[in-house]
């Protein structure tokens, strides 16, 4: 089974990948089209460099390895996507040969996390608009795709993987549930900038406190991507 998780930024995408790599079944990849998009849009990300020439396929070919095998004679694929990466130009056939899951969080949380790092950010960094594109291109397919929140993990880690594992037809594991600290094989060569903070986890993090209150910038990206999140929201997978 090829498993496709599509996520933004600061949302718990990288513990969900550590979760699956856990698995003595699953194979991992993280954010295979970072070096397609970094080509194809010119931006000057963190160790851009690298990541291209760690990711030099073109994004055709991208495409062919996501539709499998999967690595090692897995029974399970999974692929850590990342909704930002999809711009036109993308290939997305390869999606009618996953189970698509949407992993998404409040926008509140993703702007006020972003923009501590990055104050030039825009809506479109955020990936939302293009996770409800996709969300509806993988119903158009004659998929029900899988909703889950961030949140909802954090709160309760098994049942929420317990559920998320239901929901795609697969046994749950408890090895999902914890991993080693430290850098991992399936990290990106990007992990030394993005992944500090979760090479020093050995499990989810806590539940989440209140929303953080959102004025300025923050205000204006939220009131931008909340009608993208909230359509998805309504449809989130309860836990087991």
């Amino acid at each position: 089974m090829n498993i496709a998780m599509w996520s933004g930024p600061r949302n718990l995408s990288s513990a969900m990948m550590y979760a699956f790599d856990q698995r003595a079944d699953c194979a991992v990849i993280d954010e295979p089209f970072y070096g397609p998009y970094l080509r194809m849009t010119g931006l000057t990300h963190p160790m851009a460099d690298e990541i291209m020439a760690s990711r030099p396929e073109d994004a055709e070919t991208v495409q062919d390895q996501l539709r499998g095998p999967a690595p090692g004679g897995k029974a399970h694929f999974y692929q850590k996507q990342m909704c930002q990466h999809m711009i036109p130009g993308m290939p997305r056939d390869f999606m009618a040969d996953c189970v698509n899951v949407f992993l998404i969080r409040h926008p509140a949380r993703v702007a006020s996390s972003f923009l501590k790092g990055y104050p030039e950010t825009v809506a479109t960094d955020l990936g939302y608009d293009l996770q409800a594109e996709l969300f509806d291109e993988v119903k158009a397919m004659g998929q029900e795709p899988v909703v889950i929140d961030s949140a909802d993990i954090r709160e309760d880690p098994e049942g929420m993987l317990r559920a998320l594992c239901e929901a795609i037809g697969i046994p749950f594991d408890p090895a999902m549930l914890s991993w080693p600290s430290g850098p991992k094989g399936c990290d990106g060569v990007w992990a030394p900038h993005w992944y500090k903070s979760l090479h020093a986890s050995t499990g989810f993090a806590g539940a989440e406190g209140p929303l953080p209150e959102v004025t300025g910038r923050v205000g204006e990206l939220v009131e931008e991507t909340m009608p993208y999140y909230q359509r998805l929201a309504s449809r989130t997978l309860a836990r087991v």
